[in-house]
């Protein structure tokens, strides 16, 4: 009997993304156009911290917003209101976005008036993490309720990220959640990370996540 062939397919595609990755990042320096891939579990509170980012930042740069998701438009009709230009990506079931998705995002969105792009990814810690938009940054969110143990769970998503946000710390109390052994696990997957415990709810902490956005995007679009 003639023996079948087994092909790498996943590693194929992941090399192959990569090199998109890079052209589309690239391109972006190119175009002076900073690009953030925002991730997170559904529920952590990524629309709501990303209202905020757009209030602390929307007088400094001109936005724009490309909101995934499976098959919705929740999101994006709730960041319209902010003023910021937005459009809904819809990915077909999938349950991450890459980089030919999001060029095409890029391109509806159009960044020539768009200094500050932020994609708000499918919400999953699995899917995302394995993907490179071509995003200059990576930044995720953790909520409180969602345990500090996570990065033990989903040590790629926290691997990949260059900042992380620790959310609803005005419930704190309620929960058992350490930040210091959160960090802790953290550090350890990911040493150059930077942790900014927020609450997108009251305002805490988003200072720091603007200027830490602010000093990036203007690094990038200015050198």
């Amino acid at each position: 009997m003639e023996g079948f062939r087994v092909l790498e397919i996943k590693k194929s595609v992941f090399e192959s993304n990569d090199r998109e990755a890079d052209k589309l990042r690239e391109e972006l320096k190119k175009d002076r156009t900073f690009l953030l891939n925002l991730m997170s579990s559904p529920g952590s509170g990524k629309t709501t911290t990303l209202k905020a980012t757009i209030a602390a930042l929307k007088d400094e740069f001109k936005i724009g917003v490309m909101e995934a998701d499976i098959d919705s438009d929740v999101d994006a009709a709730t960041i319209e209101k902010t003023g910021a230009k937005v459009i809904q990506l819809h990915t077909g079931g999938m349950c991450h976005l890459d980089a030919g998705m999001t060029k095409q995002g890029l391109e509806g969105l159009d960044v020539n008036d768009v200094d500050l792009a932020i994609l708000e990814n499918v919400g999953n810690l699995v899917c995302p993490a394995e993907f490179d938009t071509g995003a200059v940054k990576n930044a995720m969110i953790l909520s409180v309720p969602e345990g500090d143990d996570k990065p033990l769970k989903y040590p790629l998503m926290f691997s990949i990220c260059d900042v992380l946000l620790i959310n609803k710390i005005d419930v704190l109390p309620y929960f058992d959640f350490s930040i210091e052994n959160c960090e802790k696990y953290v550090k350890r997957l990911n040493p150059n990370i930077k942790i900014i415990p927020i609450c997108a709810r009251t305002g805490e902490g988003i200072d720091e996540w603007a200027d830490w956005l602010r000093t990036e995007t203007k690094k990038w679009i200015e050198e």
